[in-house]
């Protein structure tokens, strides 16, 4: 039996930078999250759900049982999957930060690849990161 995850991930924020939120669907686990992350770029967002994702992963597979699984992640984001593909150079300090946390995480695993997809492809963690905007959104209009 192959180990093999599958899990698609968003980061958004609204305004460029802006209230953000990050969204993932782990696909083979049923698994859907969202979380309102602060004021963020776009591309801090689209990083920061893709190690939101494989914490996740981590807590629910446990950590002895991570270095079993390959992990498939697919984004929209093409700049941030050729940066982690080692395709495009990370110029700005903050990202290289972010960039070193996955790195980090990918030790955990068998394996971690990333792929790019078109946005209508990633409908599901798109809709986490809106749902997560739209609720910090409506929870601030009340305070």
């Amino acid at each position: 039996m192959e180990n093999k995850i599958i899990m698609y991930t968003d980061g958004g924020s609204r305004n460029n930078p802006g209230p953000a939120a990050v969204g993932v669907w782990i696909e083979t686990l049923n698994k859907k999250y969202g979380e309102y992350i602060g004021i963020k770029t776009n591309n801090e967002a689209e990083y920061m759900a893709l190690i939101f994702g494989l914490q996740k992963l981590k807590q629910l597979l446990g950590k002895d049982k991570t270095k079993q699984y390959e992990i498939e992640c697919y984004l929209d984001s093409e700049l941030v999957v050729k940066q982690l593909n080692h395709e495009y150079r990370l110029s700005e300090e903050h990202i290289q930060k972010l960039f070193i946390q996955i790195w980090n995480l990918m030790l955990d695993f068998k394996k971690v690849s990333f792929h790019h997809i078109m946005r209508e492809k990633n409908k599901i963690a798109d809709a986490m990161v809106n749902e997560a905007l739209d609720a910090e959104a409506k929870q601030s209009s009340l305070l």
